[in-house]
């Protein structure tokens, strides 16, 4: 990456880092790109630049989140049977090492309930679910004609799982009790889809 690129990369950065705190203080709905943009120190055209919405500002790795379960099973892992078990074993791992990106970090509660309170925000959520399930089935079309119910089920499963976290870590259980109890619970709903087993 030149330095060009390293400097946009970092702006957008300070811009997101900036942003969520303003958005888990005050509520998403409540703070403007105005307010980001002074408090990043950049004109709200700059953070427009970086961020062509104010919910892209809020989920700043959709891309990434979006991309994810494909790039789990394109190509399979070594030692992974099938679609299945490699999306059952990436989700399992993701919760025995508290992954912050599945919500298993301090603060993370403070996260949920933004997007709770936010109708917008839980609307593009469901748009990161989509698209994350039309990138899957694309990167399973050509080993299986039946990639998009695939897919479906997979998401499906690993959506539900994600769901459950969130309301347990809302209801206050400690988080190692809920990756725990969700990674077996994870292993048993996969078990119709695939019986390798768990890696």
């Amino acid at each position: 990456m030149g330095l060009r690129e390293t400097k946009k990369q970092q702006t957008r950065t300070a811009i997101a880092d900036t942003a969520l705190p303003l958005f888990l203080a005050h509520g998403f709905d409540r703070v403007t790109v105005a307010d980001v943009a002074r408090h990043a120190g950049v004109s709200t055209n700059t953070v427009f630049n970086y961020f062509p919405t104010k919910e892209d500002l809020f989920f700043d790795r959709q891309d990434e989140v979006e991309r994810h379960l494909a790039a789990v099973v394109d190509p399979l892992p070594p030692g992974a049977c099938c679609p299945a078990a490699a999306v059952r074993d990436d989700l399992c791992a993701a919760l025995r090492r508290a992954d912050p990106a599945i919500g298993l970090a301090p603060g993370s509660a403070a996260f949920f309930r933004t997007v709770e309170a936010s109708p917008a925000l839980r609307a593009r959520e469901r748009e990161i679910g989509e698209r994350a399930e039309a990138a899957l089935a694309a990167a399973l079309a050509p080993r299986s004609p039946d990639a998009p119910l695939l897919a479906g089920a997979l998401t499906g499963l690993h959506r539900a799982t994600l769901r459950e976290l969130r309301r347990r870590v809302l209801a206050g259980d400690p988080p190692p009790a809920v990756a725990a109890d969700l990674a077996a619970a994870a292993t048993r709903a996969f078990a119709p889809l695939c019986t390798c087993p768990e890696r």
